[in-house]
Order: C-alpha cells, then sequence, then structure tokens
C-alpha cells in the first residue's frame, strides 16, 4: 500500500512539474508581446468608416461598407501577428505605421495587402502596397492565416501562414504610427492581433 502510494504521490509530482514547465515556456513565448485584440473587445481600437464591425464567436468581423479599425496607440519598432479569415472576394490589409489616424491610405502608411483577386496581383495578398510585390504569391480565402510582419527601422518582413512574402524590402516614408486593420470588400474576420515593440 505505501508503495502504491509513493508511485501515485511520484506521478502527480511529474504532472504537477510537467504542467508548470509548459506554463512557464508558454509565457516565455508571449514574453513583450501586447494583446490588442483577442476576441473579445475593441477596447484598443477606434473605428473609422463606416464598415460593419461586429465581434462574433471570438473574432471581429465585417461584411458591409467601408473602413478600419484604427489601434490607439503608436509603434515604430515592433513585430505583429494578426491571425484572420477572408473569402475569396475579400479586400482587406494590415496597414501599418499609419500617420493620421482619422485617414488611413497606402499613402500615409504602409498596407501589408489581404486582396487575393486584386485587378493588378503585384500587390495583392502578401505584397506591402506600392512597396514590395511578395516573392511568393500565396492566397488566403477561405482558411485561416497567419501574418507575421515586422517593422524595424527602414526594413520590413512579411510572412504569411510560414512563407515570407517580403523579406527586407527598405522603405523609410513612415518611421512611425498607428496599425490599422481593412474593411472594404468581402468577408473579413480578425480573431487575434498581437504587437511587440522591438
Amino acid at each position: 500500500m505505501k508503495r502504491w502510494f509513493a508511485i501515485s504521490l511520484g506521478l502527480v509530482f511529474i504532472a504537477i512539474t510537467a504542467f508548470s514547465s509548459a506554463q512557464q515556456a508558454a509565457g516565455q513565448a508571449d514574453a513583450g508581446w501586447i494583446t490588442l485584440f483577442d476576441g473579445s473587445n475593441l477596447d484598443n481600437w477606434s473605428q473609422i468608416g463606416d464598415a460593419n464591425w461586429r465581434i462574433v464567436d471570438g473574432a471581429v468581423q465585417a461584411d458591409k461598407g467601408n473602413g478600419f479599425l484604427v489601434s490607439k496607440n503608436s509603434y515604430t519598432d515592433f513585430q505583429i501577428r494578426a491571425e484572420f479569415w477572408v473569402d475569396s472576394d475579400a479586400n482587406s490589409g494590415v496597414f501599418i505605421r499609419c500617420s493620421d489616424p482619422a485617414k488611413v491610405t497606402a499613402e500615409n502608411g504602409y498596407e501589408v495587402n489581404i486582396f487575393d483577386k486584386r485587378p493588378d496581383p503585384s500587390y495583392g495578398t502578401g505584397a506591402i502596397v506600392n512597396v514590395a510585390k511578395p516573392a511568393v504569391v500565396l492566397k488566403a480565402g477561405g482558411q485561416w492565416n497567419t501574418y507575421e510582419i515586422t517593422a524595424k527601422g527602414p526594413k520590413f518582413t512579411v510572412i504569411l501562414n510560414g512563407t515570407k512574402t517580403i523579406d527586407g524590402a527598405e522603405d523609410s516614408k513612415h518611421a512611425s504610427g498607428r496599425i490599422a486593420l481593412q474593411y472594404a470588400a468581402g468577408v473579413v474576420k480578425f480573431r487575434k492581433v498581437q504587437v511587440k515593440p522591438i
């Protein structure tokens, strides 16, 4: 009986240690990341335009109108992780370093595009509009996707679902600004957006 008690106690200790290690590793993986959207509220965002943004099933989505969710804070050098779902007709994007939070455009910020059916496909999904064409042309429609975007000084890297579409593109027009999530057409959903200053 004592032997079984000792074995049980040992197994409980191992389980607690493993759980603690996993929690610690998860905490380290998220170290420095600031969650701007986690599926529950839009407290970190201001809305411009008339897009019908609303939270549904842990994602913010729009399917009518035209507009942006604009971060309340500005960022200079940073990484973004954004999880999004779009249909094949969607026109969206993650805008960074937007200098005018009341009027977001590809001229006063950088547009990391989500636009599978863009008439000029050279700046479609995975591109930074008017700055860098994607090294690999990928489609985002009909599935959950993850953008990982890095802006450090004049250099930009874009990774879509683990594939690098932009590697070290350079442009120095915009040094700092807001982040904006775009709705222009189709169905667009974002379920997690995080930023990490670097």
